[in-house]
């Protein structure tokens, strides 16, 4: 019988076949899966987005799809369309590129507005409703999508309420000298992601995201995640703070962390730990700190300093 409490580990270690030297990313991807969430991965060109997506797809054994985004992409190419069947008189829905499990959206900043909101629906519904007629996308599903922080030319700012959408935003980082020297030795005669293998099924994923929800949540932790949240919506530096939807989502990937940890409550250290990925692209800056460059990460670093922790 599979022991679902180890999976996860089975997932981060098969992705590190892949992503070297990069455990605390794979872990951050992992308990977004756990959590039923999405990922805004940013950094620079060649720093492995699309290699941690495809390695997170074939350890699941999913249906992986990437989607290539463009300022000439319709809404209709991501949710699909109704087209006349001459042969039977009838409107027939042709799917569209998100019906899959695992979605790359690659450099979503560089597709329209329009064409951005589209997502939308799909990523706080997991459905799309073409013609009046609703159509439920597969199960699991999540979106991981990347933008280039350094080219702003010819990009369009991801809005709010998109942002709001993903659970996190991560940034996979350059590798140390000694971790790009074993990249160079592990890619040297062959991608190891073409041999990469399934560890784990689809309805295993299911089950997790299921027990994850059951994780208990001490009512000092709700109050302590509640504290950090208003903290954000008072702070001198910003104009506007978090919504309730992440404090929802903060005690989610709580959850999914003391899973992958092997334990059935949360701590207050799995909420600081994550609060950075969970919160910071959800600040709305003033705009005289947004042209002094001031990283929204260090405001919830600052908000975690001053804001009281629970006594365990």
């Amino acid at each position: 019988m599979v022991n679902l409490n180890q999976l996860p580990q089975l997932i981060i270690a098969n992705m590190g076949k892949v992503i070297i030297g990069k455990r605390e990313v794979l872990e951050l991807v992992t308990i977004s899966l756990l959590a039923s969430g999405h990922v805004l991965i940013e950094d620079v060109p060649g720093i492995g987005k699309t290699s941690l997506v495809s390695a997170l797809s074939k350890s699941l054994g999913l249906k992986f799809k990437r989607i290539q985004f463009t300022p000439d992409i319709l809404p209709s190419d991501i949710t699909g369309f109704s087209m006349y069947n001459k042969h039977t008189g009838d409107f027939e829905f042709k799917p569209g590129s998100i019906m899959s499990n695992i979605i790359l959206a690659d450099e979503i900043n560089r597709t329209s507005p329009k064409t951005q909101a589209s997502m939308l629906e799909v990523m706080e519904e997991k459905q799309v409703t073409v013609d009046g007629n609703t159509y439920m996308l597969p199960n699991p599903f999540m979106v991981l999508a990347t933008q280039n922080p350094v080219e702003y030319l010819g990009t369009y700012p991801l809005p709010e309420a998109q942002l709001d959408r993903f659970l996190m935003k991560i940034k996979i980082g350059y590798p140390t000298q000694k971790q790009e020297i074993e990249i160079l030795n592990v890619y040297k005669e062959v991608n190891p992601l073409n041999s990469l293998s399934k560890v784990v099924a689809g309805e295993d994923i299911i089950k997790m995201q299921q027990l994850v929800k059951r994780i208990k949540v001490n009512d000092v932790l709700n109050e302590y995640v509640v504290n950090i949240i208003t903290k954000s919506r008072m702070h001198r530096s910003v104009t506007l703070g978090c919504s309730p939807r992440a404090s929802l989502l903060l005690i989610r990937a709580a959850q999914a962390k003391a899973f992958i940890d092997e334990r059935d409550f949360i701590t207050p250290d799995d909420i600081k730990y994550l609060a950075v990925h969970v919160l910071a692209h959800r600040l709305i800056l003033k705009q005289e700190e947004q042209l002094r460059n001031v990283d929204p990460a260090d405001i919830i670093e600052d908000i975690l300093k001053i804001v009281k922790v629970p006594i365990r």
